[in-house]
């Protein structure tokens, strides 16, 4: 689960010592120190590149699974039925989820990805070369990333909870904890990362990808800040319906008010404000894998056509036509495990479309519900009709504070459903408001009936290891 590598130091430089040619002092590539890493800048940016890079690794799979899960859609590969299977129908007539399937990612990935953060924020404690700015600064970036890949992990896997202690020896197993526990250690790192960010000087020590500037600023310590309390106020949002109440909705308030949220954009460009993940082409890069050219067989649920709502033209939503193209001959789920669909998902492009990490447009919604939940019903209904009519292009919203905070959390979940397709937020947010049971079940029937998955199993690779653990506060729940 975890691994002790520094990615990049691979490429360790050989150093001559003194002034005797004829000694050589050599690194071992294989095994590179903290000392060594801490002392060469290059290292450094090679670990924070890396970082990213894993962090960026696991999105296309994140973004499929959930969006087949909460049903937006599905991957209809004709030779491969376990790619709907697997999501929809789980163990056939279980009715849940098979640990050794295809339904477990967004594990190793950001658990590989937590072991390098561990290694880098070593590396940055100990450096003898940086500047106390210095590393607090990059202290702060390592722990926003640590915390952004634990909700990562806790918005799939839920009440099972998760491991959020890395231990030293990459071997030693750390103990499960609740789903309570891992959201205040999330919220926690993201404060401690803020303090740091906030006495992290003018710039890191390191660059950033191009997706903290391509869309806003966000590459120094102050405006990086701004992008952690957003993952701060999405985290406080999601404790908030999963048990943390009043106190993570204030939390959730907080944090909101110090990201980038602009409630009155009144653009695409300012509702795509934001943090993301940049793909190309290049050789040695990646190119983004839900690219409707790469992936065609990422496919809508009818549901996106039916539940659109119509313009004052009596055409659908905009972000319906913009982020869908109708196939002219449906396409059918192979092996007959679910039903024909004709839509086809577009919402990103191109190989090289970027990836959203947290944008305006989410941090619009995200304080909608704060303000629901906190009492400020005319505030909240302000938010849904900033973005239907801006995003949407659609009339604004007839909800008034006499709807009720039930018709205005359904009108919140509308506006996400469309303004955040394909981003990886449609299953949690049901999930965490008790609406699973709203999703469509394609087939009811026999023994591929369709299922609604409340979690991601725990891998069982991960399950055979703590098994053979002699303490029982190593076991893994769920297995």
């Amino acid at each position: 689960m975890q691994k002790g590598i520094f990615l990049g130091l691979a490429a360790a430089t050989v150093l001559v010592a003194g002034c005797n040619a004829d000694v050589l002092n050599v690194p071992n590539p294989n095994s590179p120190s903290r000392d060594g890493a801490s002392a060469d800048p290059n290292a450094l940016q090679l670990q924070a590149t890396g970082v990213l890079r894993q962090l960026r690794g696991g999105r296309s799979g994140y973004i499929t699974a959930t969006a087949r899960f909460g049903r937006e859609g599905y991957i209809y590969s004709p030779n491969e039925g376990r790619n709907t299977s697997h999501y929809l129908i789980g163990i056939a007539g279980a009715n849940r989820l098979d640990p050794a399937g295809f339904a477990v990612g967004v594990w190793a990935g950001p658990y590989g990805n937590l072991r390098d953060l561990y290694n880098l924020k070593n590396v940055l404690t100990n450096s003898t070369t940086l500047t106390a700015t210095q590393r607090s600064a990059g202290l702060g970036f390592a722990r926003t990333l640590e915390a952004l890949e634990l909700l990562y992990v806790i918005s799939t896997r839920d009440t099972l909870g998760a491991v959020v202690q890395i231990n030293e020896t990459p071997t030693e197993l750390a103990p499960f904890v609740s789903r309570d526990s891992v959201y205040r250690y999330i919220l926690n790192t993201l404060d401690a990362g803020f303090t740091e960010l906030q006495a992290g000087g003018t710039a890191f020590p390191f660059q950033l990808t191009s997706g903290f500037t391509a869309n806003g600023t966000f590459n120094t310590p102050a405006t990086f800040g701004q992008f952690n309390r957003a993952i701060a106020a999405r985290a406080a949002a999601y404790y908030a319906t999963s048990g943390g109440g009043a106190a993570a909705w204030t939390r959730a308030q907080t944090a909101i008010a110090a990201s980038f949220l602009n409630r009155t954009a009144a653009t695409a460009a300012a509702m795509n404000v934001g943090t993301y993940h940049v793909y190309s082409t290049a050789t040695g890069d990646a190119a983004n894998g839900t690219d409707s050219a790469a992936t065609p067989d990422f496919l809508g649920h009818p549901s996106l056509r039916t539940d659109a709502q119509l313009k004052a033209d009596n055409t659908p939503d905009n972000r319906f036509l913009n982020k869908t193209y109708t196939l002219a001959v449906a396409r059918n789920a192979p092996q007959g495990l679910g039903i024909a669909t004709d839509i086809s998902m577009r919402v990103y492009k191109a190989q090289n479309s970027p990836i959203p990490i947290i944008r305006n447009e989410e941090l619009i919604l995200l304080d909608a519900e704060i303000r629901l939940a906190t009492g400020d019903l005319p505030g909240a209904i302000a938010n849904i009709t900033q973005v239907r009519t801006v995003s949407g292009g659609l009339p604004a919203s007839t909800l008034t504070p006499a709807s009720g905070a039930t018709a205005i959390r359904d009108g919140i979940l509308y506006e996400k459903r469309y303004s955040l397709l394909a981003e990886g937020h449609r299953w949690v947010d049901m999930r965490r408001y008790g609406l699973l049971n709203t999703l469509p079940r394609d087939l009811t029937t026999g023994v591929n009936a369709h299922f609604v998955a409340r979690v991601m199993p725990i891998p069982q690779a991960e399950c055979l290891v703590r098994a053979r653990a002699t303490d029982p506060a190593l076991a893994a729940p769920g297995c």
